[in-house]
């Protein structure tokens, strides 16, 4: 009897021992890691959250211009730092700037747009025949990168902003079924 209580107490031991060692002792080896984090992912921003964020208007080259919050997308990255852009009542504008100041975009991370990258800050941006056209808020041209026609794209609005179906951490931006693909910029 006495052998008996002496091996179930060592067995309880072992078994102990091998909880508090994240289960090296009886074969079952020590793996070290740590239980997973959730993963936090990028969030889509619907066109009302974006209106609620940003400015009711907006400053770009010596004018002020409305939002148009209903035309309006954006993303919460994984950083929460936030990429907004927005359609613009460009009205009281030039014709030849109205043919490139569509939308007004805002990143609080650098972007890389078609392999042009983007520093954080406001910028003007639209749709032109040579693709898509990025401004400093001063007017000043500061690339055109290559858009793409979405064909396939079921319901077009004027501008939303859409994950890319081919890579994970790509996006889609789509004034109508134009769109130009960027992500989170990396390195220096």
């Amino acid at each position: 009897m006495r052998v008996l209580i002496a091996r179930t107490a060592i067995f309880v031991c072992l078994l102990s021992l091998g909880t508090v060692l994240g289960g090296t002792a009886l074969g079952q080896g020590n793996s070290n890691k740590t239980p997973a984090s959730p993963s936090i992912q990028a969030t889509l921003l619907k066109p009302g959250e974006v209106a609620a964020i940003l400015p009711p208007a907006v400053f770009f080259q010596g004018k002020s211009a409305p939002v148009q919050g209903r035309n309006s997308g954006g993303i919460r990255f994984e950083d929460k730092s936030l990429m907004l852009v927005s359609l613009i009542d460009t009205s009281g504008y030039s014709s030849q700037v109205q043919e490139k100041y569509q939308a007004y975009l805002i990143t609080e991370s650098p972007l890389d747009i078609d392999g042009h990258r983007l520093s954080p800050g406001a910028y003007g941006c639209g749709f032109i025949s040579s693709g898509f056209i990025v401004m400093d808020i001063g007017g000043h041209d500061l690339f055109i990168a290559n858009a793409t026609r979405d064909s396939d794209l079921r319901r077009p609005t004027p501008l939303q902003v859409m994950t890319a179906p081919e890579e994970s951490g790509k996006y889609r931006l789509y004034a109508g079924r134009n769109f130009v693909s960027f992500r989170i910029a990396t390195g220096n």
